[in-house]
């Protein structure tokens, strides 16, 4: 196999670039060696946010790209991410309530802001959001930013890779890579043993916490910049209040924490920053994180959160970069989230990707591809912040904000069209698969010919999508980052759910054939497990 770009990992800097670059004309391959955000890009905060936060480390032009990246980003995939509105309690004993106030207008102000309203002062003694909060937070503040299904949308910029020719392969490991003057020579090893030589033009290393590894263990090279691996935790509990907004947490130790509606009978809480030197591959949280973050809600909520409440928690390793001579007295919280793109010309081209945040994955992967493309003799022009991504073209291929504004009408639209299945099922298609939700129910017009109801609100007809159109091969790829099904289901029934439903993957894939291209998408499905 011949590209022009082989990209290892697949995570949202991989697939984001791999989108970019497919779209300009080159020839692309990814592998993961994994699922598809497997690690760092599925265990984010899910936010689409500028860091408010960071302007207290006078960050400001991280903030602004990731400002203007909000308002791209919420137009192109209004299925998979929403406006949201955070609240903020003011603690007198932490920031003084001016200094939040200047933080807050300057935030409304430091990029051009269409889509959101601007920030405001509660009084949380009469406020809706001030109920489920201890009484002694009377005062409050309340700004915009975006909600994302963080896994969702690395799958989504791998199809629209795909769809415009790459070939995406995972769960398939670089075994090995040698470097000459003109090209990349790679082995690439499936899970079953099977190999895929490479050979590729340019070469860019997206491993994110593995990109310093990768780049000493599997191509010898070096960097003038470290990673440091900071382990970020969240827990899941029961829903502690009834409204659609979240709260922003401010801890005695300068620390930020959210706390958002998630799944509609959750709440979502987190994150910690504390540095890893573990498993990168297992990444688990520990007591002390789930203590400390039970702490804090207790701080603010009225309604006591202790460990035993915890339903389901997630952990994910955060590369972020430093310089080489840096050492590690800077807290975790404060060392920044900016990416770095690091090219080597030495020889056949190489990009590293250090550090980054998945609000601007975008701009991070259309300047990867600025500095590469002009290498592989390609001039075309950046095209993704003009661009919808799959299931986003409500109104058209263009991004609008009527695709925002107007998606509650778009799903009653869809409830209605396929009003023999349940309203709440045909909403999660409509944020699931946007437009695409077409594609899932094409030839359907009743409830047999959705399949077997593998588990509630999971059908057949779902699996077969995602096993042929979406790179799903195991229980988890469904359960867990395609959908959040696993969340909701009774732990009683678990057991026999996961079996059922990965008898019905290995004979979806059985009977596809490990060569099947699917009919409305040119990737290919890669061998079965």
């Amino acid at each position: 196999m011949q590209c022009d770009l082989l990209i290892v990992g697949g995570g949202i800097n991989g697939a984001g670039i791999a989108r970019d670059a497919a779209g300009r004309g080159l020839s692309v391959v990814l592998c993961e060696k994994d699922d598809l955000a497997s690690h760092t890009s599925s265990a984010s905060t899910k936010l689409i946010h500028g860091g408010l936060r960071y302007l207290e480390q006078y960050d400001f032009g991280l903030v602004r790209k990731a400002l203007i990246e909000r308002e791209i980003l919420l137009r192109s995939a209004p299925h998979i991410m929403r406006p949201l509105r955070f609240v903020m309690p003011h603690d007198a004993g932490q920031r003084p309530a001016w200094m939040i106030r200047a933080g807050m207008f300057l935030y409304d102000h430091l990029a051009r802001r269409e889509l959101l309203p601007g920030s405001e002062t509660l009084d949380l003694r009469t406020h809706a959001t001030g109920a489920p909060l201890k009484k002694n937070f009377a005062k409050g503040f309340a700004y915009s930013d975006g909600w994302v299904d963080d896994a969702r949308l690395v799958v989504l910029n791998a199809l629209d890779a795909a769809e415009h020719g790459a070939t995406i392969l995972t769960r398939t490991c670089c075994d090995s890579i040698k470097r000459h003057d003109d090209h990349w020579q790679a082995t690439l090893r499936k899970t079953d043993g099977s190999i895929v030589d490479v050979q590729a033009r340019a070469l860019v290393n997206a491993t994110g916490p593995w990109a310093a590894s990768f780049l000493h263990d599997t191509v010898h090279g070096r960097t003038g910049r470290k990673l440091r691996l900071i382990k970020g935790s969240h827990i899941v509990v029961r829903k502690l209040f009834d409204h659609a907004c979240a709260y922003i947490f401010q801890h005695p130790d300068g620390r930020i924490v959210f706390a958002i509606p998630y799944e509609q009978d959750y709440t979502l809480i987190g994150t910690t920053d504390i540095d890893y030197h573990g498993d990168t591959d297992r990444v688990t949280i520990a007591a002390e994180e789930i203590d400390y973050l039970c702490a804090l809600a207790n701080r603010y909520f009225a309604k006591p959160v202790s460990a035993g409440d915890v339903v389901w928690s997630y952990s994910g390793v955060r590369p972020l970069v430093e310089d080489a001579d840096d050492d590690d007295s800077e807290r975790a919280s404060d060392v920044t989230r900016d990416y770095k793109l690091a090219l080597d010309t030495d020889a056949a081209p190489m990009l590293t990707i250090f550090g980054g945040k998945i609000t601007t994955f975008r701009k991070l992967a259309e300047e990867a591809v600025d500095q590469l493309a002009p290498l592989l003799g390609n001039r075309h022009a950046a095209w993704t912040a003009d661009a919808c991504l799959p299931g986003g073209d409500i109104f058209g291929n263009t991004p609008n904000k009527r695709a925002v504004k107007e998606f509650d009408a778009f799903v009653c639209d869809m409830q209605r069209r396929y009003a023999w299945l349940p309203p709440e099922l045909i909403a999660r298609y409509a944020h699931a698969y946007g437009t695409r939700i077409t594609r899932l129910m094409a030839k359907r017009s009743n409830l047999q010919e959705m399949g077997e109801n593998i588990a509630p609100g999971l059908f057949a007809a779902e699996v077969d999508y995602l096993v042929q159109h979406e790179w799903a091969q195991r229980t988890d790829d469904i359960l867990w980052r395609r959908s959040k099904l696993g969340l909701h289901m009774n732990a009683d029934e678990t057991e026999e759910i996961v079996e059922k439903l990965a008898r019905h993957i290995a004979e979806n894939r059985n009977r596809s054939g490990p060569d099947r291209t699917a009919p409305d998408s040119p990737h290919r499905i890669d061998d079965p497990v």
